[in-house]
């Protein structure tokens, strides 16, 4: 108990024996990541009471960080609940979720769930933090700054394939698609793998759009004639109609006449 006394009197006198937290950041810049443990409080204090999306100096974070903007962008809590942007409290709360949410995927349509999330400013009860560099600093970070990641696939709708290798609209963008290799097989050469184009304007297509095109063109002049052709025979039977109104109105008073000669 003496041990167990003098062990909790310590760490009560050195609270940063107690905090640990991750910190995720990433380049996009290069494509890389990197996971930090940090133990000390003093590190970390300057980022609580932060939100979703604030920016802050990485200078409390060693000397190799100075001049580094770095942005925070989620993390998650010692029980691994996510941090939902918009949620203005430390704590967790249950809500009402739906398709288009974050920390939400829906597996049926139009499915609702309550999940618990936690709010999106930073506390010490956090074990993982997200971030992201925005301005690089003075100093290179190793595995993060100092190397490049390339994209596994390339763009594959022609208007940005176009715009990556800034392409004009002669140019052909077949010959410009990014293509993955694959692992060679035993006995047999490399092969490589390329996406199918979206989106790309050729003779085909050019065809189909004409035939849709002729076929509207088609469906209203047929329309026209039908209507012209109803509006014809309508005519007629409002004519005809008059015309066995007129006969009939002629006999009847025909046959008036008659009736009052005779009398």
């Amino acid at each position: 108990n003496a041990e167990y006394m003098g062990l909790s009197s310590g760490c009560s006198s050195n609270w940063s024996c107690l905090i640990s937290m991750k910190l995720n950041i990433s380049y996009p810049a290069t494509g890389c990541q990197k996971l930090i443990e940090v133990d000390d409080e003093k590190r970390l204090r300057p980022l609580y009471e932060k939100r979703i999306a604030t920016e802050v100096t990485g200078d409390t974070l060693g000397d190799e960080w100075k001049g580094y903007v770095l942005r925070i962008t989620g993390g998650n809590d010692k029980q691994g609940f996510p941090m939902k942007q918009g949620v203005l409290t430390t704590g967790r709360v249950k809500l009402l979720l739906s398709a288009g949410h974050s920390c939400y995927r829906p597996r049926r349509k139009g499915e609702r769930k309550r999940k618990s999330v936690r709010g999106c400013i930073v506390d010490a009860n956090l074990s993982v933090l997200s971030m992201c560099i925005v301005r690089k600093g003075e100093q290179e970070i190793p595995g993060l700054t100092d190397k490049t990641v390339p994209r596994r696939l390339g763009p594959k709708r022609a208007s940005k394939i176009r715009r990556l290798f800034n392409l004009s609209k002669e140019d052909d963008v077949r010959k410009y698609v990014v293509r993955r290799p694959l692992p060679a097989k035993e006995g047999k050469k490399a092969d490589s793998k390329a996406p199918k184009i979206q989106r790309l304007v050729t003779p085909v297509v050019l065809q189909r759009k004409r035939h849709r095109l002729a076929l509207k063109r088609r469906r209203a002049t047929k329309k026209r004639e039908e209507a012209a052709e109803y509006a014809k025979l309508l005519a007629m039977r409002l004519k005809q109609a008059k015309e066995r109104k007129r006969s009939r109105s002629g006999s009847r008073s025909a046959s008036m006449s008659q009736s009052q000669s005779k009398s």
